[in-house]
């Protein structure tokens, strides 16, 4: 079932009804369940296919239940170690033998995220973090969330249990539901109609490529490749991080924004903490934060910390790009991520040490510094995703068909073209929101919010309507 369907608003629609219909937690707990398993079975008709991700998550259970006994510290490693494993040979990572995995097909959606909460939960139950017992319903509604199963948000299971598991239910103003609806209209006219759009775009630009072009028609074909992608991924992940966080307020249940204007970012780390928030979060405190700690504590040298938080930095964004995907074309996007923020982070440092914190901040604050800041990771970012969303074929046959002076020139102009469009839009997006309405800003209304929302959901049907495509798939879902 599709994100971004009619198909899937009614589901979730029929299941909002339900979840109100009665305050005890039981009847939460009941409905919650039996919809996420609803929503799982769409996507086989085999049972068969679904033993794999059944049998991983009866895994997890065991070592959660495991580590909240005496004997759980001697257990963590090994349960760590072996739930990361087999996740590993059932996403069929190409280092393993071809052999060795399972030869029938079988649903590995929302498999990735599922690993997060398991580890989340292991990790949490073991540090005493997470104290109170976690039931098997609680655990399969924590980990199956229909709004979170397919591509998160990654949410703390403590937040969730704070809200699902309350004797009290949450509650469901008329403002929550209509900032949770317009959360759905928004994202669904992003992934609709956006996404859709600059998917569109892309696509018929490589289909238009050739050595044969003009050469300036050759650099603007480049560029529109480049650059169509990182807004299409955006709108498509970040409308169905709307639509998701939408359904589950009416479900009384308040998820994690995963995006912050990311395109808005000053540097590369700053980008990672606006873009797929929840991911860069658990990362954060799991990989992150103990691999500093340790590092510090093996060489404790005021001298050389600054140099180990540049190494942890790429350590994690390198496995941030391993994560997404099986092959070879990962581990290189992971060492892009890892190398454009521990570079920026080495760049923090030795600025520091030459013009003071002071200073540096000072220079950082200069609008002029702060445009370039934002091309420059608007590029580095465009970058990147050419080993997301293609292939070492495909890469190969991009390069001929460009040559080398028109790639050259393609990403100069990706760079000066970001570098004014961004600090435009920001400067009118500030002007905008100056102009007030009753000691707010106008845009921000009720009334504004209100017909411009109109506009967006029956510019998103029409179009449907009008152009007969299947709803858009989440790209996020095949990780």
């Amino acid at each position: 079932m599709t994100i971004a369907s009619f198909q899937f608003l009614a589901f979730a629609f029929a299941v909002i009804v339900l979840y109100n219909l009665a305050r005890p937690r039981a009847w939460r707990q009941g409905v919650l369940f039996v919809a996420s398993v609803c929503f799982l079975a769409t996507f086989s008709s085999s049972l068969k296919t679904f033993v794999p991700v059944v049998a991983f998550l009866a895994l997890g259970y065991i070592g959660v239940r495991l580590m909240q006994n005496a004997w759980r510290r001697s257990a963590f490693i090994p349960f760590l170690v072996g739930i990361i494993l087999i996740f590993v040979w059932l996403k069929k990572y190409t280092f393993l033998p071809s052999s060795s995995f399972l030869h029938f097909a079988y649903v590995t959606i929302g498999l990735s995220y599922i690993l997060f909460r398991v580890l989340h939960l292991i990790i949490d139950t073991r540090d005493s973090s997470i104290s109170d017992k976690v039931g098997l319903i609680d655990y399969l509604n924590y980990t199956l969330n229909f709004t979170t199963l397919v591509s998160g948000p990654i949410q703390w299971y403590q937040d969730f249990a704070a809200m699902q598991l309350s004797a009290v239910r949450p509650p469901l103003t008329s403002i929550i539901a209509g900032e949770s609806l317009e959360r759905v209209v928004v994202g669904f006219f992003k992934m609709t109609v956006l996404s859709m759009a600059f998917s569109s775009i892309q696509h018929s630009a490589l289909a238009l490529l050739s050595s044969a072009q003009p050469f300036v028609a050759r650099v603007g074909t480049g560029m529109v490749i480049a650059v169509a992608y990182p807004i299409y991924l955006y709108c498509n992940f970040s409308g169905y991080t709307d639509i998701v966080i939408g359904i589950a307020g009416f479900l009384r249940l308040t998820l994690p924004e995963n995006f912050n204007r990311p395109f808005a970012s000053l540097n590369f780390i700053d980008f990672w903490g606006r873009w797929h928030m929840t991911l860069s979060n658990w990362l954060k405190t799991y990989v992150y934060n103990p691999l500093l700690k340790a590092s510090m504590q093996r060489f404790p040298s005021r001298d050389i910390e600054p140099f180990l938080g540049v190494f942890a930095f790429f350590v994690t964004f390198f496995l941030i790009g391993a994560w997404h995907g099986q092959t070879s074309v990962f581990i290189v996007y992971g060492v892009w991520l890892g190398l454009g923020v521990s570079v920026n982070k080495l760049y923090q440092v030795l600025m520091i040490r030459r013009l003071g914190r002071k200073g540096y901040k000072t220079l950082a604050a200069r609008k002029v510094y702060q445009a370039f800041a934002r091309g420059l990771t608007f590029t580095w970012f465009t970058f990147t995703l050419f080993w997301f969303w293609s292939n070492w074929n495909q890469m190969a046959w991009l390069a001929r068909s460009l040559g080398a002076p028109a790639i050259a020139i393609m990403w100069a102009l990706i760079f000066l073209g970001a570098t004014v469009v961004l600090a435009a839009y920001e400067a009118i997006r500030n002007w905008a929101l100056s102009i007030q309405w009753n000691s707010r800003p106008l845009l921000l209304s009720r009334y504004v919010r209100t017909a411009w929302d109109t506009a967006l959901i029956t510019t998103a049907v029409l179009v449907l309507a009008i152009t007969n495509a299947p709803a858009p798939e989440v790209v996020y879902k095949v990780f």
